[in-house]
């Protein structure tokens, strides 16, 4: 149930970064909106699920694990998108 409700989060989390990356780059978006929320969902639900599973395989706590699963599947989803953008020049 726990990887339910994280998948879950992740697709909220990709359709926030997808709609944010409009203001962030001005609305250049060479993949459209659509791209982008896509980009945007597959880069957070993959970030979150190796956080979910690898930090824990690693010896980290837990806190570290759901501190990993809040933060780093939105600065990858970023990340992601601005490759596309910097590819799409």
């Amino acid at each position: 149930m726990q990887i339910v409700i994280l998948i879950a989060a992740m697709i909220v989390v990709g359709l926030i970064v997808g709609w944010l990356a409009g203001p962030i780059w001005k609305n250049k978006r060479p993949i459209g909106l659509r791209g982008d929320y896509i980009a945007s969902i597959i880069t957070a639900i993959a970030v979150g699920l190796i956080d979910w599973y690898v930090i824990p395989a690693m010896g980290f706590s837990d806190n570290l694990r759901n501190m990993g699963v809040a933060i780093e599947p939105a600065l990858g989803a970023l990340l992601v998108l601005w490759i596309i953008r910097a590819a799409k020049k």
